[in-house]
């Protein structure tokens, strides 16, 4: 028995929200990935004082924005769903695993919250409002 089917059982609403947790999840990485490309020596430096090679920063953006517009356009969703959730858990790992900080506490939790959230997505799906649904519904 379902308690609350508010958007469930609305295949609109549905489809809806899957949309917004796209758009809002690959904001974050699109957003980053630009982010490293203006501030690259920066972030370079970021890197290799967390113990990783700088060289690794080429990758890192092309990972972060083409795996964001991949979830904005809805292809090859659920894969790449599953690769932003292993990132996730990495980068915070590696990065914001000062949980006596506050400020790297929230980070590392955050970035949590993203892996369910890429999690629940590659579980479920793009939903209509995406290249996979025009692909698999032909």
């Amino acid at each position: 028995m379902k308690l609350v089917t508010l958007i469930s059982d609305n295949k609109a609403l549905s489809n809806l929200a899957l949309l917004f947790a796209r758009l809002s999840m690959a904001a974050i990485f699109l957003l980053a990935g630009l982010n490293k490309v203006q501030y690259y020596d920066g972030n370079a430096q970021y890197m290799a004082s967390s113990g990783l090679p700088a060289e690794l920063l080429p990758l890192v953006i092309v990972f972060e924005i083409g795996a964001a517009l991949l979830i904005i356009t809805g292809f090859m969703t659920q894969i790449t769903a599953i690769a932003l959730a292993g990132f996730s858990i990495v980068s915070a790992l590696l990065f914001h695993f000062n949980l006596g900080d506050q400020m790297q506490f929230i980070m590392f939790f955050k970035n949590v919250a993203m892996a369910g959230g890429f999690l629940a997505l590659a579980a479920t799906g793009a939903g209509r409002f995406s290249v996979d649904h025009k692909i698999l519904s032909k």
